[in-house]
């Protein structure tokens, strides 16, 4: 496990546990679930408003959306499509419906309708994104943080402070939105060149069979095997007049012109590395000219393709880094890959958030499950 990088969770088999409130964000690569849980047996706390609050916990799952049925098994399996719904006080009429989110949610409904039964109750994506990250930001004390030579260093959140904001989602592709508010989002850039193109050429370069794996190749790599430095360039030398050292790329891939070798005698691990290299470091240069463009200086990166990866994250905050000369810094989120299904989970009517003096997020255990409250209305 990189760091405290959140890993999926296993649903408890507790008997004691009860299950409602499940939202899924479903993506062209993965599909990420969010879900609620609170003891069976617990003492509520009456609210101003007639209703109640419910202490328990979210859980954070993930599926690859080529192995759906995987997916569609688990939930079958675990019953969260109906389990805790009237000792929860929910109406039974929504046991059969969840909130659901991204462009799966429109392709696949008819799937789970015929399998499950279940009808997907769809909430716009980037509404879900910023909502996601909105309440992420503000309810969890050590959502954020920088990467810097190796170390997290966690960020506190001013509320009064946090907008406006660029927020980076980086999944199958990458959309960079302009959050000004609670509801106040433009999409004002993204790129093509994302986690897919990661997976799909390294798939294509490697054989990798999975994203994990094609990561944990990449640490093993020397991406300078492959890629063509000022260095080579120059003779070994800076090229300080503009500012580049010796060791900054000057092509991703671009020694392989010059050398006569065919794709299966270079390593996998370099190879991976390389291509790891190049998304990043791209991704990280039109995040901060996007931010420069709208005089933004918080850039949040969200999504999948990061996963608390040490090399990824280095080469995103290097990028901005450098292009903003030190004066702007890349921030990361603990959730990364869930502000959609978050977003979803929030979307549900009977979750409100809190007044500053009753905090719906508590503390997060280890593996990124948040202790939180949510409040039922009469």
């Amino acid at each position: 496990m990189e760091g405290d990088r959140i890993e999926e969770a296993t649903l408890a088999n507790s008997p004691v546990d009860e299950i409602s409130h499940l939202a899924l964000d479903i993506g062209g690569s993965l599909i990420k679930m969010v879900y609620f849980s609170t003891e069976r047996e617990q003492p509520t706390e009456k609210t101003q408003k007639d209703g109640r609050f419910l202490n328990g916990r979210l859980y954070f799952l993930k599926f690859e959306t080529s192995k759906i049925n995987e997916c569609l098994d688990f939930i079958s399996s675990k019953q969260l499509r109906c389990r805790g719904i009237q000792h929860c006080g929910f109406p039974t009429s929504d046991k059969n419906i969840i909130k659901a989110t991204g462009g799966g949610a429109f392709k696949f409904a008819d799937l789970f309708k015929e399998k499950l039964d279940i009808s997907l109750d769809k909430v716009e994506e980037m509404s879900s994104l910023v909502s996601g990250a909105n309440f992420l930001l503000k309810a969890v004390p050590s959502e954020a943080f920088t990467y810097v030579n190796g170390q997290r260093n966690y960020v506190k959140i001013d509320h009064n402070d946090l907008y406006p904001y660029l927020l980076v989602n980086i999944g199958s592709g990458v959309s960079m939105i302009k959050v000004d508010g609670d509801g106040k989002y433009e999409r004002v850039s993204g790129t093509s060149v994302g986690g897919g193109t990661f997976w799909g050429l390294g798939k294509l370069l490697t054989k990798c069979k999975s994203f994990d794996d094609l990561l944990e190749m990449s640490h093993q790599g020397n991406n300078r095997v492959i890629d063509m430095l000022v260095g080579d360039i120059y003779g070994g030398m800076d090229y300080l007049k503009i500012g580049l050292s010796s060791t900054a790329i000057a092509s991703s891939f671009g020694k392989a012109i010059s050398e006569n070798k065919e794709l299966e005698e270079y390593k996998p691990e370099d190879v991976a590395r390389s291509l790891l290299r190049m998304i990043s470091n791209n991704i990280g240069q039109i995040a901060y000219l996007n931010a420069l463009r709208f005089g933004l200086k918080k850039i949040f990166f969200g999504g999948f393709f990061i996963r608390g990866h040490a090399y990824t994250m280095d080469t995103i905050s290097v990028a901005v880094d450098f292009w903003s000369k030190g004066e702007a810094k890349a921030m990361f989120l603990r959730h990364e890959g869930f502000l959609g299904a978050v977003g979803a989970f929030m979307n549900y009517k009977l979750v409100e958030e809190f007044p500053n003096s009753n905090p719906l997020v508590g503390d997060l255990t280890d593996n990124g499950i948040i202790e939180c409250r949510v409040h039922v209305s009469s």
